[in-house]
Parts: structure tokens; C-alpha cells; sequence
């Protein structure tokens, strides 16, 4: 059996975003998300959530809900910190039940979000706003 051999090329080269499946979406729905102090789930409303605009939660890790090993993750989060110098964020979680992949909390725009987001195969972000329940928003 052959390894399986991944891309090692910048983000903005990569293929595109990955059909999300029925199986996936309901993964991301389920998923509880965590940064900052925000506990997040889909469709809930946030406690904690200070200032107006808008928290993007985004992940470079498993583009569009497939597994992809541990140094291909970290590599993928290397970039995508690089990706927000300047812009304000912080790390976290996304989970459900013993899957479980970094991601960060960034005070960005939806747009540019689901932008970056697009940058490294994810085909959703989650969206948190003051006074309002949790989004899941596909990138397409």
C-alpha cells in the first residue's frame, strides 16, 4: 500500500473547495466550537460576546471534512497565522467527540472570512454575532 502523497504548495494553489457531504454538515451542525472564551454551537446563542461585528471561526485543518495527517494540519495553521498577522484572533477548538482540530476566532468580516476560509479548502466557517445564534455558513 502506497502513502498517500499531499500537496506541499502555498494555499492559493491548492484545488478547489471540496463538495461538503450530508455526513460532513451534520458533523460541523453537532460540532462544538471553543476560543477565546466563546463556547459555540450551531444555531445557539453566544454568551460572552463583547463589541459589534462579526467572529469568524476558521480552521486550515481536514479541507472539506477529510482526515489529512497531523504535520499537513500544523503546516496548513502555520500558514494561516501567517495569514492573519495584523488581524485580531484567537486559537481554539473545534470537537465532537474524539475528533477534534484546531481552528482560530478572528474579528473579520463574514466576507473575508469565508475568503480565507476558501484559501485553504474549507468549505464553511462558523459565524458568531452579538444577540444572535451561531451560523454555520458554507463557503461556496
Amino acid at each position: 500500500m502506497s502513502a498517500r502523497v499531499l500537496p506541499e504548495v502555498l494555499p492559493e494553489t491548492l484545488s478547489g473547495v471540496l463538495p461538503v457531504t450530508p455526513k460532513v454538515l451534520r458533523a460541523y451542525r453537532l460540532s462544538a466550537y471553543r476560543a477565546g472564551g466563546l463556547d459555540v454551537r450551531i444555531g445557539r446563542r453566544v454568551s460572552g460576546v463583547a463589541g459589534r461585528g462579526d467572529i469568524v471561526f476558521v480552521s486550515a485543518c481536514n479541507p472539506g471534512g477529510r482526515r489529512y495527517p497531523d504535520g499537513w494540519n500544523a503546516r496548513m495553521m502555520a500558514r494561516l497565522y501567517e495569514r492573519l498577522r495584523g488581524v485580531p484572533y484567537v486559537g481554539g477548538e473545534g470537537r465532537l467527540g474524539r475528533w477534534g482540530e484546531p481552528l482560530v476566532a478572528t474579528w473579520l468580516p463574514l466576507a473575508r472570512g469565508k475568503r480565507l476560509a476558501r484559501l485553504f479548502r474549507q468549505n464553511a466557517v462558523v459565524l458568531v454575532r452579538r444577540g444572535q445564534v451561531a451560523r454555520l455558513v458554507l463557503t461556496d
